[in-house]
C-alpha cells in the first residue's frame, strides 16, 4: 500500500495548484491501492511537529511505500517521487535502461528548468517581487526559450511526437504537463502548437480528470473551483 501526503486544505488560490494533485494522477494512472492521508494546511497542520518530523522541509507531497519495506523514510519531491513510483512498480516508464534514463531526465527538466522560469512570472505577476518590468521580461525569457526548445523536440521535424520521452504516456509527462499548467494563463502557450497541442492531449486524459475530481471532494468545493 502506498501513502500519499496531501493537502486537505489550501488558501483559496492555491486551491488546484498543489503537486500533490500530480503524485495523484500517476497513481490513478497507474491503477495502484493507495491511501491519502490529508494534512490541514489552513489549520496549520503542515507547521506542528507531527508533519516536520517526515518533511524535513514542510513541503509536500510526500509519499510512504510499503515497497521499499519496514521503516523507509517517506519520500519528497515531485520528481523523485514519480520516478520512484514508476521505476518501483514497473510502470508509466520504459522497460530498457536507455528508455528509463530519457523517462528520468525530462522529469528533472520540467522540475528544474522549467518549472522555475514560470515560477518568476507567475511571482512577478502576483506582485511579490515588485514592479520592476525587467525582472518578469528575463523570467519570460527564460520561458520562452524553454518553450522554444519543447515545441522542437515535439514537433520532431514534421513527424509530431505524442509524448515528450517515449511513445508512450510515461511519469515525464506528468511532470511537465504539471509545470505547463502553471503557465496556463500566462501568454506563452498560444505561441507553441506543439506544445499547446501536447498539453491538451495530457488534461485530456481520464486520469486527470479523476484527479481533478479527488481534489475537489477532498478540499471540499466545487470542480470547477480547479482549472
Amino acid at each position: 500500500m502506498i501513502t500519499l501526503h496531501a493537502f486537505s486544505s489550501m488558501f483559496p488560490g492555491g486551491i488546484g495548484e498543489t503537486k500533490d494533485m500530480r503524485i495523484q494522477w500517476a497513481l490513478e494512472e497507474m491503477d495502484l491501492p493507495y491511501r491519502v492521508r490529508g494534512w490541514d494546511y489552513a489549520a496549520g497542520e503542515c507547521d506542528t511537529p507531527a508533519f516536520r518530523a517526515i518533511s524535513p522541509f514542510g513541503q509536500i507531497p510526500m509519499i510512504e511505500d510499503e515497497a521499499l519495506g519496514a521503516g523507509a523514510p517517506a519520500l519528497a519531491e515531485t520528481a523523485a517521487i514519480l520516478i520512484h513510483l514508476a521505476e518501483t512498480h514497473g510502470r508509466l516508464t520504459p522497460a530498457d535502461a536507455v528508455g528509463r534514463a530519457v523517462v528520468r531526465q525530462w522529469c528533472v527538466a520540467a522540475m528544474a528548468t522549467v518549472t522555475p522560469a514560470i515560477a518568476g512570472v507567475a511571482m512577478f505577476d502576483a506582485g511579490f517581487t515588485g514592479q520592476d518590468r525587467a525582472a518578469r521580461d528575463f523570467w519570460a525569457g527564460l520561458v520562452r526559450r524553454w518553450f522554444d526548445g519543447l515545441e522542437a523536440h515535439l514537433a520532431n521535424d514534421g513527424t509530431p511526437r505524442d509524448w515528450i520521452a517515449a511513445e508512450d504516456f510515461t511519469v515525464a509527462d506528468i511532470a511537465l504537463a504539471g509545470a505547463l499548467r502553471e503557465a496556463r494563463d500566462m501568454e506563452f502557450l498560444a505561441d507553441y502548437p506543439a506544445v499547446r497541442a501536447y498539453y491538451d492531449r495530457c488534461m485530456a486524459r481520464p486520469a486527470w480528470r479523476r484527479t481533478r475530481e479527488l481534489t475537489a471532494e477532498r478540499m471540499g468545493v466545487d470542480l470547477s473551483a480547479i482549472a
